[in-house]
């Protein structure tokens, strides 16, 4: 068991000068705990004002690197997540300077708790009646660069914050090896996600995973992940269209946040539920000038608020 509430089992940026904390074979399994996004910091009880008082150098420090025995420079090293345990407390937050509509809204601070493996808000006036399903997933895994420094939140071509939800368990995910022994470090822990994680968090929670290396000896110079995808239902969707896919991505959430404000939720509320569980997407990109976002939500989700019908 490598420990990632510990210190010294924890890095914050990504560089081949990292010591590896442990050492494993080809097909061993390794069972790693990590902890949550921002290391801890985030508890149960804290006030939103609180946020000022966190260290922002600490979050999406990734528990690493751990040395896969003979890989070499120019293999790939794929990792399969065998399973994934979470915990039962979680947090999201709207913080300054982050997120897609950054420094739209006052920063804030919410709890979960898993029950019955549905997350549910603490605060019972905030996100009144919602119930999110665990899905859990990695947000951070990434393999040690071969020169140069890198800070733990812009994701690189060698992984590390993707934010992707398709790392979850029973994916496999296949990442360079720039360095021996590829150095496979793993962080940011996920109870559920939206695609575009829009205003900067998810349920971040901590984790327990199993995970299990194979040396491929041929080269990927960007990460390739094979997983399921099981995203279905009712689904609405509102649109962004722009010349340019970030302005398209701010219209089509500016849309989905002004619709459910018609079902009673506030922008805040509409904010940080897209990012948990909405799913931005690029839909079309090829008849240019102009491109296609969509923001979808399960219109079960709506439901769980308001018992009106919507289009």
């Amino acid at each position: 068991m490598i420990d990632g509430n510990l210190k010294e089992n924890l890095h914050f940026k990504w560089t081949s000068s990292n010591k590896p904390i442990a050492k494993t074979e080809e097909e061993e399994v390794v069972r790693i705990k990590i902890p949550d996004s921002s290391i801890n910091q985030i508890k149960r009880g804290m006030s939103s004002s609180d946020l000022s008082k966190i260290d922002p150098s600490l979050f999406d420090g990734a528990v690493g690197p751990i040395y896969i025995a003979g890989s070499e420079p120019g293999d790939s090293i794929e990792i399969e997540i065998l399973d994934i345990k979470s915990g039962n407390e979680g947090w999201s937050a709207i913080i300054n300077d982050f997120g897609l509509l950054k420094n739209r809204y006052g920063e804030r601070v919410i709890t979960w708790s898993k029950i019955e493996n549905f997350w549910r808000c603490d605060d019972e006036e905030f996100l009144r009646g919602i119930k999110i399903p665990d899905v859990p997933f990695l947000g951070v895994i990434g393999t040690s660069p071969s020169e140069g420094e890198y800070g733990m939140i812009p994701p690189q071509h060698f992984g590390g914050n993707m934010d992707n939800r398709m790392i979850g368990i029973g994916s496999r995910i296949i990442l360079p090896v720039n360095v021996e022994g590829a150095m496979v470090s793993f962080g940011d822990p996920h109870g559920h996600q939206g695609d575009g994680e829009i205003c900067g968090t998810a349920i971040e929670t901590d984790m327990e995973i199993d995970v299990r290396f194979k040396i491929l000896r041929k080269r990927t110079n960007s990460p390739v992940i094979f997983s399921q995808d099981t995203v279905k239902g009712d689904f609405v969707f509102t649109s962004g269209i722009s010349n340019d896919l970030h302005n398209a991505s701010v219209e089509a959430v500016e849309s989905m946040i002004s619709y459910l404000c018609e079902f009673g939720f506030s922008e805040e509320e509409s904010y940080i539920l897209l990012s948990v569980a909405g799913n931005l997407s690029i839909r079309e990109i090829v008849d240019e000038p102009n491109f296609v976002v969509n923001m979808g939500l399960d219109r079960k989700i709506i439901g769980m608020r308001s018992n009106e019908n919507h289009f």
